[in-house]
């Protein structure tokens, strides 16, 4: 049996940190577990986290895991997670070391789970070489710099009208390229017409650019539309595979269903961050929702020590 702790953290982004951060101040053996996987590894900059605007999303976790790991019972260690299952002294969470790092082996009375989501992006070729630098996916994170550029939505997926309703906020140069998927309905479309949207229903062969800069969106039928930069629209997964064991209650999308403080179906199991509905927010809104789930746990805790029957 591996190392024995009180609370297990799975899932050193924001939300998990910030959880094992608190715990760690309230006095807890707090060990996190991060597999080092970032959906955001691309992102140059984070905006909207107080104090931190415009902070590398690689460089806040790295603070994050500094400030942690700075109190005596807290550990971050790097491994991927492959299985969480119920344990006679609680759960028992098995890793593989990721960076050269061990594997994990370790027991704990509580789990958070804070793994956020796998994003996958539409099948276009060059995606990827603009994502993080004129393409972005989340619009309170990015639409600030991208005020006034001509830009692209792309995206396959039901509420495309309503993402490009509120990029109206910081240009009335866009234009919504549904990939020949997307359904935005006739309303949908008459709607962002009267705000000067522009709706491309025809497939996309590419994302197209020059000297590393996005200069258009290139269809199938090889007219390129051009574009500064704009906004996609990925499909978003939980990362709960490692899970699959436990008993846990998911909605229809996949997402972990809570209570107000982040306690499963599954007593002992909390979950915190994007791993929860309504799915991906800012990094600051991750961030306090890990702290939400440690004020849970730690209250918690306090009820099973005092009295197996207690309510707090």
């Amino acid at each position: 049996m591996g190392v024995s702790v009180e609370v297990i953290v799975v899932g050193g982004g924001p939300a998990g940190l910030s959880a094992a951060l608190n715990l760690a101040r309230a006095r807890r053996r707090v060990l996190v577990v991060d597999g080092n996987r970032p959906r955001h590894a691309a992102t140059l900059q984070a905006h909207g986290f107080l104090s931190r605007d415009g902070v590398p999303p690689a460089e806040l976790r790295r603070l994050g895991r500094e400030e942690v790991s700075g109190y005596d019972d807290a550990d971050v260690v790097f491994a991927q997670v492959d299985s969480v299952t119920v344990d006679a002294d609680g759960f028992r969470v098995r890793g593989t070391g990721v960076r050269g790092a061990a594997d994990v082996d370790a027991v704990a009375a509580t789990v958070v789970i804070a793994t956020g989501v796998a994003e996958t992006m539409p099948a276009l070729p060059s995606l990827r070489a603009f994502y993080g630098t004129q393409l972005h996916s989340c619009l309170e994170c990015d639409g600030f710099e991208k005020a006034g550029e001509p830009l692209a939505l792309i995206g396959e997926t039901a509420d495309l009208a309503e993402r490009a309703l509120l990029l109206t906020q910081w240009t009335d140069d866009l234009i919504v390229f549904t990939n020949g998927v997307a359904p935005v309905g006739d309303d949908e479309e008459r709607a962002l017409a009267r705000l000067g949207v522009g709706v491309e229903r025809r497939p996309i062969e590419d994302v197209v650019g020059e000297k590393g800069a996005m200069t258009g969106v290139r269809l199938a039928d090889g007219t390129v539309v051009p574009r500064a930069g704009g906004f996609v629209r990925p499909v978003w997964t939980p990362a709960l595979s490692f899970a699959d064991a436990l008993d846990l209650d998911r909605d229809t999308d996949g997402y972990l269903v809570t209570d107000a403080h982040g306690r499963t179906s599954l007593p002992g199991v909390y979950a915190a961050g994007e791993t929860t509905a309504p799915g991906p927010q800012q990094l600051i809104v991750a961030a306090g929702s890990g702290a939400v789930v440690a004020a849970a746990v730690n209250r918690d805790l306090i009820g099973i020590a005092l009295n197996d029957d207690a309510v707090l």
